[in-house]
This record gives structure tokens, sequence and C-alpha cells, in this order.
């Protein structure tokens, strides 16, 4: 079943489209990244699916319930954190969980029980400070768990490690593969690593559309001319046969082409009697798949 599902969206800002016709399907319990350069509609987007932003046309279903503009009945299924959130600054971080327990009309030992388990989970159990002294990596912490808090179905971040350091990025990254198994999540980001670290699920958004969208594994096995190295006993002569063979300062020889060009290079080795010490494909990533989607 799909937590969330997007038909033909269309949003312009006077002159500018920003999204054009963009259609998208997320699964449950799955990580999904949502790809795009600044400014390519990822927040236009989430603000859509949040019902804060009225589409020009299309449709939105979260949970298989149609969003509508203004109302808030389908945020009942969804947890959000902003690029920046806000919080109560003279608040500890158990006060700010408290006070959204409270705001979902929880009972008193079960908000005790949900900030227990969402403070040891983000790493803020022993924080006892006030957040206005926190770092944006402790404020993020916080942002998930209070996202978390009334146990969505879907977790959308927007931009979760945009302005982190590398130890703060892991950490974030970190929790958002941890609740995998308790809800789906949605981050946008144009850090193209993070995705590859911890997405199940990707979609890269470019002019306004989906210019690619799929399991990452799957999408990586599409392209099968990416390439491949071999490491050889006389990499001179594999130079002089092949003209696009290119040495690298290993030794090793790499090939720009596909499986036509990968054996007739086994066959040369073979007649030439060179050693054929090791041949690997070159991986596809996140990033070459996305430079090849934006220049299509």
């Amino acid at each position: 079943m799909s937590v969330l599902e997007i038909k033909g969206l269309k949003k312009s800002f006077g002159n500018k489209e920003v999204l054009r016709a963009l259609d998208l399907v997320i699964p449950e319990n799955c990580i999904f990244g949502f790809v795009g350069a600044n400014g390519s509609g990822k927040t236009t987007t989430m603000k859509a699916v949040l019902g804060l932003l009225p589409a020009d046309s299309g449709e939105i279903y979260v949970c298989g319930n149609k969003v509508k503009f203004g109302e808030t009945d389908t945020n009942r299924y969804v947890g959000y954190l902003p690029d920046v959130p806000e919080f109560y600054g003279f608040m500890s971080a158990r006060e700010y969980l408290r006070l959204c327990g409270e705001s979902l009309a929880m009972k008193k030992d079960d908000i005790e029980a949900r900030c227990d388990e969402l403070l040891s989970l983000v790493g803020l159990a022993d924080e006892k400070s006030r957040i206005k002294g926190y770092s944006r990596g402790m404020k993020q912490r916080l942002g998930i768990a209070s996202a978390l808090f009334g146990r969505p179905r879907l977790l959308i971040c927007d931009e979760p490690t945009s302005a982190l350091d590398p130890v703060g990025r892991k950490e974030i990254l970190d929790i958002l593969l941890s609740v995998k198994e308790q809800t789906t999540v949605l981050f946008s980001t144009h850090i193209l690593t993070d995705v590859e670290r911890i997405c199940t699920h990707v979609a890269l958004l470019h002019e306004g559309r989906i210019a690619m969208c799929g399991g990452v594994e799957e999408l990586k096995k599409r392209k099968t001319d990416g390439g491949f190295t071999v490491e050889v006993s006389d990499a001179k002569a594999l130079c002089d046969a092949f003209a696009n063979a290119r040495v690298f300062s290993d030794g090793s020889v790499f090939f720009g082409g596909g499986d036509a060009e990968m054996y007739a290079v086994i066959d040369f080795v073979r007649e030439k009697g060179i050693i054929l010490r090791s041949l690997k494909r070159s991986e596809e990533t996140v990033e070459s798949l996305f430079l090849e989607a934006v220049k299509k």
C-alpha cells in the first residue's frame, strides 16, 4: 500500500512554473529520498502534501485520504520536520515533548513513556539544559522526536542535514534509518551521499518533473554500460590495442564501454597470454544517476 500518492501536481508562482504535472508514489516502510537542486520544487511539494499550499491542479492522497488546502485532517498521519525547526527556548527537551503529547490529548502516563522512548532514540535522554543553548544538530534531533511523537505513518523531513557538520549529519541519518520499521520516511535533500547511505527509494526532481524514480538498487542496475576496470600483467598492451583504455595511477585500466568491449578485452588478454588479475564493473551511484537524468 502507498502512504503518499501525488497525481499531476502543478504549481506556479507568477510566471514561474515550479511543479509541472508531478506524479509520485511512496510505499510503506521505506526511506524515500527526494532529491533535487535548491529551488527545484522539493519544499513546494512538501507544503502541498501538508495542505499548507494550494495546488494549481492535481491531487494528493495521504494513506488513501485526499489532501485539501487549509484542512489538516490528513495531517494526523504525518509528522513534519522543517529545515529550521523552532522551539520555546526556555523549555527543556522533555518539557517540549510533554507539550507535544498534551496537544495530542494523550494520557499523562503515555506522554511520559513516549518522552522516555523518543529522548533515548535521539540521544537527548540525559540532556537537562534549556533548548536555547542547543546546537543545530541537537535541535534537529529534538525536531525528529517531536515529529514522531504521535506515531505518524509518514515522517517528512525537509533538508534535515543541510547545515550540519559530518558528525551531526551522521547522527540524523542514523536516527532516520532506525525508525524505518515504525514509519515511512520522506526526506528532501541535495546531498546525494546522504541518499546513497540510507535510502531504499529515491525520486530525482528536475525542472518541476520527476526525472527518475524507483528503488535505489534497481535504478543502479538499469545502466549496464557504466564501464569496467581491469588489473592485468601488461597494461601497456591493452592501451595500445584499445583506443579508449585509460590507465589509473595504481596501474589498473579503465574502459568506458559496455558488455561488448568487456568481452573483447577478455578475448584479447587470453589470446596474448596476459594475466588477468581482476575485472570489476564500475558501480553506479545516486550522483551518476542524477547527472544522467538531468542531461536528458
